[in-house]
């Protein structure tokens, strides 16, 4: 270090250089020695002499007597630059004591206010928690320890956090400027609650760490209150648009087992005293299917015991513990229906979850009541509605087809009906009243009943017509209905019609385009007085189509009914080898809109027996195939239905076997057989032919009135007796007595004849929506 001489004397050249010549760079000078003199621990007093001899000695030397004011100026810019480095040192270490003395101050304030701090935490009721970056709860107040269970003593507490509960929904890390949610945790004791978490960041700013605050509030009653809400609006919803009381279980129990997570929910239902419950499953148990939705006895006897309970009462099985399997209750007020809810394995049952019970269970009820009654009003509406709609059994080879445009109603407008009369004869009556619903319902009803009245009292189409018309001046909103009569013969093949103002019936030969019969046409009902309704007269050939039906099949917005007509002719053009109800459906199929009907349906199918089958066949085996086939389109064409048509056909095929196996085992056509002898008709093992099979021949014929299907087979060759013991063959007349109504052989002429015979049966066709909400078991 230099000495307080040399510093001085090193200032006093440099002050001259900047006397003789003021620069920029002899003012850096002075900057420097400013600098070396703070370091150096020179002092001010001795610094201002110095320069003051000096300035004084270079005015002395400069011969000025009056001070200078250029000199004094450069000296005074000097000394300035040299002590600037002296100032700033002297503020900075100012402004450290002031700031010094500003952090004693406040430290001491803020040790007053931790205390207070800690107590303002302490008091709140919400929990407080502190975490740091990583999420780790690093302070927490005692109501945090309250409400979670893990108090201040433990922390920190790193995630995943002890409260978190692995099977719930994952919450938000802590980890964003501000969250607000809801979570469920598991208090240490093993209750489960829901909080209410809002956090926010914070800088600390001794290390800029960030850090996140929060509070913590139990929410566990509006939770569930509102979770009780939602699972009641679920349930009803789930309900709301069931209109049985089967279907109101089907879709009650799913939801009512979900939302108290129970495996299984069973209710039984006794419709009667006297007769076993009615069993309705969901869950585990009804897997297997309906039929397998059986209770064991010990559940039998507690749903039994439950329904005769109060209504609105739930008790938990077993009774008086801690861990109840499920809980029974008595479904509704009337004492015949109970519900078990069983879980899935022991568990507590709080108070929240009883009130969550009942309220869900007091739903079902109401639901299963409300359906109940649904049920009752149903059956009496459609008891009523298909009284007015007509027959539901209808004669041999008829199908009809009816669909109102109103659902839920069964009826519309527009009807039909078939009666058969007593002279052998069939009327059929088509009609359509103006409007839909309900009204137009009670107008039908009334005009069906006259019509067929006067069909039973002998009136013919024309006449029927004149004095409905009378009938319908009388019937508030009768005015302008359409109805089409006709009088089928089957017998003699003719069909006499008239037609009000409605759609002409299509008629189709085998094979054949139908139709139109445009004949007997006049006005609607109650429009004109007419002198006299016309009336037509149709030739029905054998095996042809007859359709009746109203305007609601053919009338299509954008689509001409010419069209309408030509696509059911030519429907009916193909079949003719069908049943009368795959007609119909054939019909619908091709003429039904993509948004479906907007007006009533009613439609009237009806074939004619067609001519009689007959065929004359080699005895060989390889022809039964064909043979099978002919017979069975045949059957259809004749209206057979399919079950009644493979029992007629398997019983002619025993027939014609046996000819073929046993008539002509010589192989030659004898003159006569013995009258008492007997033969065993079997099925055929195998195929016979010799040099002479070409005569042998096996006739077939089948012939069809309005009533009775008569099929023979006819061969021309020898009786063979029956085996005393025919062993696992010689069944065949068995069978075909079996398959028929009537059988009868004849084998005392050339040759053997074999007539069968049935009856066919009445058709029965309901409305063309079935019954909703019939009585059946359910699984979930």
């Amino acid at each position: 270090m230099t000495t307080l001489a040399d510093f001085l004397d090193e200032y006093g050249k440099a002050l001259r250089r900047h006397l003789d010549s003021p620069t920029q760079g002899t003012l850096a000078e002075g900057y420097e020695l400013g600098r070396r003199a703070l370091v150096e621990g020179i002092s001010l007093l001795d610094l201002n002499e110095n320069h003051f001899r000096v300035v004084q000695a270079a005015e002395h030397a400069a011969g000025i007597g009056d001070p200078d004011s250029r000199l004094a100026e450069s000296a005074l810019e000097f000394l300035l630059q040299t002590l600037a480095a002296l100032d700033i040192a002297t503020r900075g270490y100012l402004d450290g004591v002031g700031r010094y003395e500003q952090q004693r101050t406040r430290a001491d304030d803020l040790a007053g206010r931790d205390a207070f701090r800690t107590a303002l935490v302490e008091s709140l009721q919400d929990g407080f928690f502190v975490a740091d970056s990583h999420g780790a709860i690093v302070e927490v107040n005692s109501a945090f320890g309250a409400l979670t269970g893990y108090g201040a003593a433990d922390v920190p507490y790193p995630l995943p956090h002890p409260w978190s509960m692995p099977e719930g929904p994952r919450y938000p890390d802590l980890g964003t400027e501000a969250l607000r949610f809801v979570i469920p945790i598991r208090h240490r004791d093993g209750r489960s609650l829901w909080l209410a978490v809002s956090t926010s960041a914070l800088i600390k700013p001794e290390n800029n760490e960030r850090i996140f605050v929060g509070t913590i509030r139990d929410v566990t009653a509006e939770h569930d209150a509102q979770a009780r809400d939602q699972a009641a609006s679920r349930l009803a919803t789930a309900v709301g648009a069931a209109t049985s009381v089967v279907e109101v279980l089907a879709v009650g129990l799913d939801e009512l087992r979900r939302t108290v997570g129970a495996q299984t929910a069973v209710v039984s239902v006794w419709p009667s005293r006297h007769v076993e419950p009615e069993v309705y499953v969901s869950g585990a148990e009804g897997a297997n299917g309906p039929e397998n939705a059986e209770l064991d006895a010990r559940a039998q006897a507690m749903l039994d015991r439950a329904r005769r309970r109060p209504g609105r009462s739930l008790f938990a099985i077993p009774e008086g513990t801690d861990s109840s399997e499920g809980i029974v209750a008595p479904l509704g007020e009337t004492g015949d229906a109970a519900l078990w809810l069983r879980f899935a394995a022991p568990r507590a049952i709080s108070a929240a979850d009883w009130t969550l019970f009942s309220l869900l269970i007091g739903h079902l009820s109401l639901a299963v009541q409300r359906a109940r009654n649904f049920d009752q009003a149903r059956s009496t509406s459609l008891t009523l509605q298909r009284a007015m709609l007509g027959p539901i059994e209808l004669p041999p080879r008829f199908s009809v087809h009816y669909e109102p445009a109103l659902p839920p109603l069964e009826i519309g407008g527009d009807w039909y009906d078939v009666v058969p009369l007593r002279d052998g004869t069939i009327g059929v009556v088509v009609g359509d009243c103006v409007g839909r619903g309900l009204s137009a319902a009670v107008v039908m009803g009334q005009l069906r009943t006259a019509a067929q009245a006067l069909l039973l009292r002998g009136a013919g189409p024309a006449q029927l017509l004149a004095e409905l018309d009378t009938v319908a001046g009388r019937i508030p909103g009768a005015m302008c209905t359409t109805v089409c009569a006709a009088v089928l013969d089957p017998v003699r093949g003719l069909v006499r019609y008239s037609s009000a103002g409605h759609m002409p019936p299509i008629l189709a030969d085998v094979d054949a385009t139908g139709r139109l019969l445009e004949g007997g046409r006049s006005f609607p009902l109650a429009t004109f007085e007419t002198p006299r309704r016309p009336e037509a007269t149709t030739a029905l050939t054998p095996g042809s189509t007859l359709v009746l039906f109203t305007d609601g099949l053919v009338e299509q917005r954008g689509v001409d009914i010419d069209d309408s007509f030509a696509k059911i002719a030519d429907v009916l053009s193909g079949t003719s080898a069908k049943l009368p109800r795959e007609v119909a459906d054939a019909v619908l199929s091709r003429l039904r809109p993509a948004a479906g009907y907007d007006d009533d349906v009613a439609m009237v199918v009806y074939r004619q027996p067609p001519a009689p089958l007959r065929l004359e066949v080699p005895a060989h085996a390889d022809e039964l195939a064909s043979l099978r086939r002919t017979l069975k389109a045949w059957l259809s064409a004749a209206a057979v239905p399919h079950d009644l048509a493979s029992d007629l056909v398997a019983a002619t095929n025993e027939a014609c076997s046996n000819s073929i196996e046993h008539a002509y085992r010589n192989g030659a056509v004898p003159t006569g057989r013995p009258e008492s002898t007997d033969r065993s008709m079997g099925r055929v093992a195998r195929s016979l032919r010799d040099p002479s099979a070409d005569i042998n021949r096996v006739e077939l014929t089948a012939t069809c009135n309005t009533e009775t299907v008569v099929i023979t087979v006819e061969d021309t060759g020898s009786w063979k007796p029956r085996s005393a013991d025919p062993g696992y063959r010689g069944r065949g007349i068995d069978m075909m007595r079996a398959l028929t109504e009537e059988l009868d052989i004849d084998h005392t002429g050339p040759g053997t004849r074999v007539r069968m015979s049935v009856t066919l049966p009445a058709i029965t066709f309901p409305v063309a929506n079935p019954l909703r909400g019939t009585n059946r078991r359910i699984t979930g």
